[in-house]
């Protein structure tokens, strides 16, 4: 008998036949989590977890395909051998991998349940579960199926596929827990493209190059694709990479997307993860857009389960080669350099609207094309830093501590104050938009002054070494000035703000103090005021400049963040 844990297993609800999964529908949340509990239930090999808690009453679940069947034994299978770790619906109106995987499980079943020939495979069947309950027929305006959908944003309003570091849902710190016990090998997150049409039913972002290790790189780049495409020709399907526009059509290049840590497979290559998003084409009709998603998904099992021993060389090669470096770079932008792309695309031609008037784009489907078009695809880091030995993250910023916890990231707890000479990072300057970005003001643009101080590092404080396998993560979010980090999804905001000042007709007598007992400010002072006409007419900067370089002032909290390195 199988041993389940976290939650208790949902009543069965009644759902239809599994044909249905082939056709113009996909199943609601309940119909969904009652089929899989109908294939628990059925089958010794197929096992379903409620994992934990998402936006909603419902919880999240997963299935387990080829695990120990008992809770504890398989999580450690997992772990100790090649895993697949498939996430479905986290754009609930994409449903495509809920029916793809419904179907590879039903025709897996009926070709006799073989798992010598599969990897641990898991599934999560839904994760945007609030937005699994937000259907609809019309959110979706450029989509060709199914009849009925779910809703992008989350019972919050969040897109969840930016929600991977920020950790703002309770999906999200589900989503990292059971990442962590799985530590899947091969991660693989089903989308629906939007933007121009072409000719490609299936297409696939993998990890951006240049933030991968080699090893990781050559076995995605040079084994996995090249497998996959040759695979999925047999089958008369093509792979093609996502279609992301240089300009307004694809004749005038293709860019290779950048996932941030924020994405999902962003997120997973931080843990040396092959990782793929699979984005089928909008306006081709669901059912072809599900056996599009399932094949990719068979091909992928299969060449996982043949070249098990590649991909678990390639991740400890990457674990290795990440410990080794001694430069964090970030701050990726694409460069100018294009290669070509052999692309199927449709004719664009412009014509006039009937409802503005004006000229409007229109893909042609009577004149499609096999050309050659632009292929941007290089990154190169506009910054980086020396990673240090470790961090510390000041104790009382719990929030943070409780995303490095849900990581599964070490650290240890400074038991009593201590002094000891640490670099500082000090805010100089950040950008930050008008406008919320999934309900942040998302920091951009930052610069930091680096300084080593000797600082009281209070009991309490957390100390994180970068000398363990998810070093990649741990720089990420801590140092400041990275896209994803901490400091730019507004974790330490508190810090960018003086709390103290000075009334000025009180302060005047202390300045002329400080000046007699400090020549080098005297000094600095003076020669401000020859050179600078502005300020030797503002009384209030003229004292504000002594305040600020005086004993007053807050020095080891204003736009000074509670992050700390040592090297």
């Amino acid at each position: 008998m199988k041993t389940h844990f976290f939650l208790p297993l949902l009543l069965l609800i009644s759902t239809a036949v599994d044909a249905q999964w082939s056709g113009n529908t996909t199943p609601t949340y309940p119909e969904l989590i009652a089929y899989y509990q109908k294939l628990d239930r059925e089958h010794a090999e197929i096992e379903l977890y409620a994992m934990g808690k998402s936006d909603t009453d419902w919880p999240i679940y997963v299935c387990i395909i080829n695990g120990a069947k008992d809770s504890i034994k398989t999580f450690e299978k997992a772990q100790n051998s090649t895993t697949i770790l498939i996430n479905n619906a986290i754009h609930p109106g994409e449903p495509d991998g809920v029916n793809a995987c419904l179907i590879w499980i039903d025709n897996w079943i009926k070709n006799g349940k073989k798992t010598a020939d599969l990897p641990v495979i898991a599934i999560i069947p839904a994760y945007n579960v609030g937005g699994m309950f937000n259907r609809s027929s019309n959110s979706r305006a450029n989509q060709d199926g199914p009849e009925e959908y779910g809703f992008r944003g989350n019972s919050q309003n969040l897109d969840l596929n930016r929600d991977f570091i920020k950790m703002d849902s309770p999906n999200a710190f589900t989503f990292v827990t059971l990442y962590q016990a799985l530590d899947p090998d091969v991660f693989v997150d089903n989308h629906v493209s939007n933007g121009a049409d072409y000719q490609y039913t299936l297409t696939y972002i993998a990890s951006m190059k240049e933030r991968m290790a080699p090893s990781m790189r050559a076995l995605t780049y040079d084994k996995c694709i090249p497998s996959l495409t040759s695979r999925l020709k047999k089958r008369k399907r093509d792979l093609f990479p996502y279609v992301e526009l240089q300009e307004d059509i694809p004749d005038k290049g293709i860019i290779a997307f950048n996932d941030l840590p924020r994405y999902a497979t962003g997120y997973s290559s931080l843990f040396h993860a092959l990782s793929f998003t699979v984005e089928t084409h909008m306006l081709k009709p669901f059912p072809e857009r599900v056996e599009a998603t399932r094949q990719f998904l068979d091909e992928l099992i299969l060449w996982s389960k043949e070249c098990a021993s590649d991909i678990e060389l390639a991740r400890k090669k990457a674990i290795d080669w990440s410990l080794e470096q001694q430069t964090f770079h970030y701050n990726y932008k694409r460069t100018e350099k294009a290669d070509s792309i052999l692309f199927k695309g449709y004719k664009a031609i412009y014509k006039t609207s009937p409802v503005t008037g004006l000229e409007r784009l229109f893909y042609d489907r009577k004149q499609p094309f096999t050309k050659y078009v632009p292929h941007f695809q290089t990154h190169r880091s506009s910054d980086s830093v020396a990673i240090p030995k470790a961090y510390f993250v000041g104790g009382a910023n719990t929030e943070v501590i409780s995303r490095l916890k849900a990581n599964g990231i070490e650290f240890s707890t400074v038991l009593h104050d201590s002094l000891i000479s640490v670099i500082t990072n000090k805010v100089l300057k950040y950008d930050s938009p008008k406008q919320p970005y999934e309900g942040h003001f998302l920091h951009g643009g930052t610069m930091i002054e680096k300084e080593e101080n000797n600082m009281v590092i209070p009991a309490g404080t957390v100390m994180i070494s970068t000398r363990q396998p998810k070093m990649n993560f741990v720089v990420s979010v801590l140092e400041p000035a990275a896209e994803d980090s901490y400091f730019s999804w507004n974790f330490f905001d508190s810090y960018l703000q003086q709390k103290e000042y000075f009334s000025a007709y009180v302060f005047e007598e202390k300045a002329l103090e400080i000046l007699e007992k400090d020549p080098q400010l005297a000094q600095d002072f003076y020669s401000k005021k020859r050179t600078d006409s502005e300020f030797a007419n503002n009384a209030w900067d003229q004292l504000y400049f002594i305040y600020k370089r005086s004993i007053y002032y807050e020095k080891t909290t204003a736009n000074r963040l509670p992050i700390y390195q040592i090297y």
